[in-house]
């Protein structure tokens, strides 16, 4: 059997908190997204998802990218980086034109989306994602293609996620050092999204919370889009902190026990075994008078920190509108996913079903870089690959400034609303 041949590289770096990921894929001559290289290393000079040192932040990036780079056997100079963090915000710009009751052409749609596109207003924010979401016919709405029909007035919500500035540049500044150049930033929700919810969930309604080391994003999908999302600044990470300054042991020795035996689930045998603290980052055991901590005693603090994070989980998902039927779903995806029970807490805590979303979408890619902590990274490479209607085009990274649309822009939009509507 022929071998698929492979047409185009993409390539994908996700600076988190605890970890940076890099991920060289292959798109095939028939569409076909294969993993050729990963790489993997601690993250440093990153604090709750932003840049804070450049110098040891393009250490922990040059490494990951060169161990991705021995694996595909290629080197690479582009990549799609994504961010989790850094005042993310997202808005809806309302737009709507007069039509008289006509059929509506293209030439409506591209005067409605450049007026849209006009009309917003980024409070000296960076505009990363500018999307249209679904159209409205005189008033009502959920028409997800009006070319040919009749209204006297055609409108759409233009959903915009905007970022700090001086966090977008720090990240290209970053890879820039690494001497890569980087293709585009993508904000975490919507390259997650992509790799972990089905176009059923994204069209019917989901909440994807992104529980990542030392951040969680929460998002709403309605419609197809990504349509609000807000960020708590406490992640898995804490929940390490906390065991560790409750029983005075190491942040490493903390991580280990929270990994191996620590649940966000209780049970009454939990208060007959008695824990290893096991030993330090530098192999060292621990002391003989190291603390003894019962199971019980552990996922005390577990779950008091769990519960102060679903709680503010639970108060986005109120402020974002996710309200309706109970039967709408949330997903929890990030590292803070593989915490044994968490999924059983929240969807308890919340009274809504949650399940763990684990990236789908890339043929090969390795056990390791298959669970939840690297939904953004397959994310990325998802939306990369994919016909997106983004009207973000013309904006200069370095100059701060939204530029008048290219010629093309509008006719990448048509092209993409007619390939996904």
């Amino acid at each position: 059997m022929k071998a698929a041949r492979v047409e185009k590289l993409i390539s994908a770096i996700d600076i988190g908190s605890s970890k940076v990921s890099a991920l060289i894929a292959g798109q095939t001559d028939s569409g076909e997204l294969l993993v050729l290289g990963t790489g993997q290393r601690e993250s440093r000079g990153v604090t709750r998802g932003q840049i804070a040192d450049i110098e040891q932040a393009e250490l922990s990036v040059r490494h990951a990218v060169e161990q991705a780079e021995r694996i595909a056997g290629i080197n690479i100079d582009r990549v799609w980086v994504g961010m989790s963090s850094g005042g993310l915000d997202s808005l809806l710009a309302p737009v709507e034109i007069e039509l008289g009751g006509d059929r509506i052409t293209q030439d409506d749609i591209d005067q409605l989306l450049q007026a849209g596109r006009a009309n917003i207003q980024t409070g000296g924010k960076m505009p990363l994602h500018i999307q249209p979401t679904l159209y409205s016919l005189d008033g009502v709405g959920g028409v997800a293609n009006p070319l040919g029909l009749h209204a006297d007035r055609l409108g759409v919500d233009i959903h915009v996620v905007l970022a700090d500035q001086s966090t977008v540049r720090n990240i290209d500044m970053t890879a820039r050092a690494a001497h890569l150049d980087v293709e585009s930033v993508i904000v975490s929700p919507i390259a997650t999204g992509m790799a972990c919810l089905t176009a059923e969930e994204r069209d019917l309604g989901v909440a994807l919370v992104e529980f990542g080391a030392a951040i969680t994003n929460v998002s709403v999908f309605v419609g197809g889009m990504l349509v609000g999302l807000e960020t708590i600044k406490y992640g898995a990470s804490d929940i390490t902190a906390d065991i560790a300054s409750t029983f005075g042991i190491r942040l490493a020795q903390a991580e280990r026990l929270k990994c191996f035996h620590g649940s966000a689930l209780t049970s009454p045998r939990d208060h007959q075994e008695i824990l290893e603290v096991g030993p330090d980052e530098n192999g060292n055991e621990a002391a003989l008078h190291a603390p003894r901590i019962t199971k019980a005693q552990l996922n005390a603090v577990v779950c008091q920190r769990v519960d102060s994070i679903v709680s503010d989980i639970g108060r986005a998902l109120k402020d974002l509108g996710f309200s309706g039927p109970s039967s709408h779903q949330v997903v929890l995806t990030g590292g803070g996913a593989e915490l044994k029970g968490i999924a059983e807490h929240m969807q308890a805590a919340l009274g809504r079903t949650v399940r763990i979303g684990k990236p789908l979408g890339l043929s090969g890619i390795p056990e390791a870089h298959s669970g939840p902590a690297f939904s953004t990274l397959v994310g990325l490479i998802l939306y990369a690959s994919s016909e997106r209607v983004d009207m973000n085009a013309g904006y200069d990274l370095h100059s701060g400034q939204m530029s008048d649309a290219s010629p093309g822009l509008f006719e990448r939009i048509k092209r993409a609303i007619r390939e996904n509507f």
